[in-house]
C-alpha cells in the first residue's frame, strides 16, 4: 500500500507541533473529500479544532469517557492537565512523527492519531502524569485504569516517558511506578518494565535514549539500560546494559558486536552472529 503523504515535513519551518498539525489538517481534508462517510468524524476531530492540543483533547475525551465521567468532564480535566505542562504537546508531536517515520504500517499521521492505540495510550499517560504532578492522584489513576481497559496498556501515572517514543502494537505493555523511558525509544508489544520485591523504593528500570525493546521482553529491577541499546524479543533483563549494547536471552546477555547508534529508529531486530 503506498504511503499517503499530503505535506512535506522536511520543508516545514514551523515548530514540530505546528508542522504535525498542518500535516494532520491536510490529510483530514483530503480524506474527508474521498471518504464521505468519514467526513463528520474528521471535521469534529481535526478540521473543526484550533490546534494539535485541542484535537488531541477532543479525541481522547470521546475515547476515555464513561457513563459516570462524561466526555465534557473529561475534556475539562485534560485541558486543565495541559495547562500545567507546557512541553506536553511538543512531545505529542514528536511521538506522532516517530510512529510515522518508523512504522511501515503507518501510512499517514492521521491514521496513527485516530487509531493507533500505542500512541493514544502514551498520550493518556502524559495527561495522567501531569495531573499526578498537580496532586490530583485519583483522576490520574482513573485515566490509567481507562487506558488499561481500552488499550491493553498499563502505565503507572508516576512513570516518566520522554519524547519521540513509539509504542508499537502496544498490547500488554506494563510500566511500573518508578520506571523511566528516555527520548526516541521504540517499544513493542508485551514489554514489561517491572520491579523486583515490594519495598516502596526506586525499584524499576531506567531506559536511556534511542533504545529498542523487542516484543515480550521483560526488564526488571532498578537497572539502567544504556543509550542506543537493543533488547531482543523475549529476553529477561536483570542486569544493567551498556550504551550501544545488544542483549538477548533468559537471562539476557550481550550478543554480537556493538549496536548501531539508533536501533529505535532503524527498528532492526535481527542479531549479528558472534
Amino acid at each position: 500500500m503506498p504511503s499517503l503523504i499530503f505535506s512535506n515535513m522536511d520543508d516545514c519551518t514551523d515548530t514540530k507541533d505546528v508542522c504535525v498539525w498542518t500535516a494532520l489538517q491536510q490529510e483530514a481534508t483530503a480524506y474527508a473529500a474521498r471518504e464521505v462517510a468519514m467526513s463528520s468524524l474528521l471535521h469534529a476531530t481535526i478540521l473543526d479544532q484550533d490546534n494539535l492540543g485541542g484535537a488531541l483533547i477532543n479525541h481522547l475525551s470521546e475515547k476515555l469517557a464513561t457513563s459516570d465521567f462524561s466526555a465534557l468532564k473529561m475534556r475539562n480535566v485534560l485541558s486543565e492537565a495541559l495547562d500545567t505542562d507546557a512541553g506536553l504537546i511538543a512531545c505529542v508531536a514528536r511521538d506522532l512523527e516517530a510512529v510515522k517515520d518508523r512504522d511501515p504500517a503507518c501510512h499517514s499521521h492521521l491514521q496513527c492519531f485516530l487509531y493507533f492505540k500505542g500512541f493514544m495510550a502514551i498520550q493518556t499517560h502524559r495527561f495522567a502524569h501531569a495531573l499526578l504532578n498537580e496532586g490530583r492522584d485519583l483522576v490520574a489513576f482513573h485515566l490509567q485504569n481507562r487506558s488499561s481497559e481500552l488499550f491493553g496498556v498499563d502505565i503507572n501515572p508516576a512513570a516518566k516517558i520522554g519524547c519521540g517514543v513509539m509504542l508499537d502494537h502496544a498490547t500488554g505493555f506494563v510500566m511500573g511506578e518508578t520506571a523511566t523511558v528516555g527520548d526516541d525509544c521504540s517499544i513493542l508489544q508485551g514489554v514489561t518494565l517491572g520491579g523486583t520485591g515490594k519495598a516502596e523504593e526506586d525499584r524499576h528500570p531506567k531506559i536511556g535514549d534511542r533504545v529498542l525493546i523487542g516484543a515480550n521482553a521483560s526488564v526488571l529491577g532498578n537497572i539502567r539500560i544504556g543509550d542506543g541499546a537493543k533488547i531482543a524479543a523475549g529476553s529477561v533483563v536483570l542486569k544493567p546494559v551498556d550504551d550501544n549494547c545488544t542483549v538477548a536471552g533468559v537471562p539476557a546477555k550481550p550478543v554480537g558486536g556493538p549496536c548501531c547508534g539508533n536501533p529505535a529508529s532503524s527498528m532492526d531486530q535481527t542479531l549479528e552472529d558472534n
